[in-house]
């Protein structure tokens, strides 16, 4: 089955400018990319923007882009969730409650991809490197911030997504297989989150942008032709904001 298409394509969707106002949004992956286009964008949209990464000096310089735009003071908190442990997740939830109260959203755009090759070729460490940064973390993070997000009125999580996890083909290597994981994993917790309707969650494929990761996997291609990761924040406004309440367990596409 095709994943679902936003009801209003991104260049039809205009979020209103308070769309995000008060609400707290966590972003994985928020130095580079689509996080650091996600944060800006959340920012800009009244939310308060939690920048969490890898490298400290991309976050600060994110942070710089925000408060120099006169918007709300976002927080860093530096991770390496290629090993970070159940304790740090634990830790980076009781920060979060101790400084900012609650969570209103996450998104997940921290990713870890060295390339397509076949599995055959999948050495031990880009196996386990996939895993704990692509699922593992990315279960493991939002797992301990359900009660940060149990707290708000109307709480969103949202997964970037990957053709490679919509329709399994060869040569996707460990990167695949853990894309394929996460779509499985937001139709179960969206089912089990039932009961708690105010909370949904749901995936979300931007499809092709001019990223860092984009030219590993593509390294001839012409970038000027591919849409820069701004395009699809719209998308991610969408399902972040009050107009999507009450979509969860979808698997839905730019």
């Amino acid at each position: 089955m095709p994943p679902e298409r936003l009801p209003a394509s991104p260049a039809d969707y205009s979020p209103a400018a308070d769309l995000l106002k008060d609400r707290i949004i966590l972003i994985t992956g928020a130095g580079d990319g689509l996080g650091r286009a996600t944060a800006f964008a959340c920012a800009r949209h009244g939310a308060t923007v939690v920048l969490l990464g890898r490298t400290v000096k991309k976050l600060e310089a994110v942070y710089d882009s925000i408060a120099e735009a006169g918007l709300a003071k976002p927080a860093i908190y530096p991770l390496n969730l290629a090993g970070a442990t159940w304790n740090d997740y634990a830790e980076m939830a009781t920060t979060i409650e101790r400084e900012l109260g609650r969570l209103d959203g996450i998104v997940h755009c921290a990713a870890h991809f060295n390339g397509f090759l076949p599995l055959a070729d999948v050495g031990a460490r880009e196996w386990v490197e996939s895993l704990q940064v692509n699922l593992t973390a990315a279960f493991s993070l939002t797992r301990l911030c359900l009660p940060l997000l149990s707290k708000s009125a109307d709480a969103s999580i949202v997964f970037v997504a990957d053709q490679s996890g919509r329709e399994p083909k060869a040569y996707r290597g460990a990167f695949g297989v853990t894309k394929y994981a996460i779509e499985g994993l937001v139709k179960s917790w969206a089912e089990e989150l039932e009961i708690q309707p105010q909370l949904r969650i749901n995936s979300y494929d931007p499809g092709p942008m001019r990223t860092r990761l984009r030219v590993r996997g593509y390294p001839g291609e012409d970038l000027q032709r591919v849409p820069q990761p701004d395009s699809a924040v719209p998308g991610l406004l969408w399902l972040l904001g009050a107009d999507s309440r009450g979509v969860s367990g979808r698997a839905l596409s730019r």
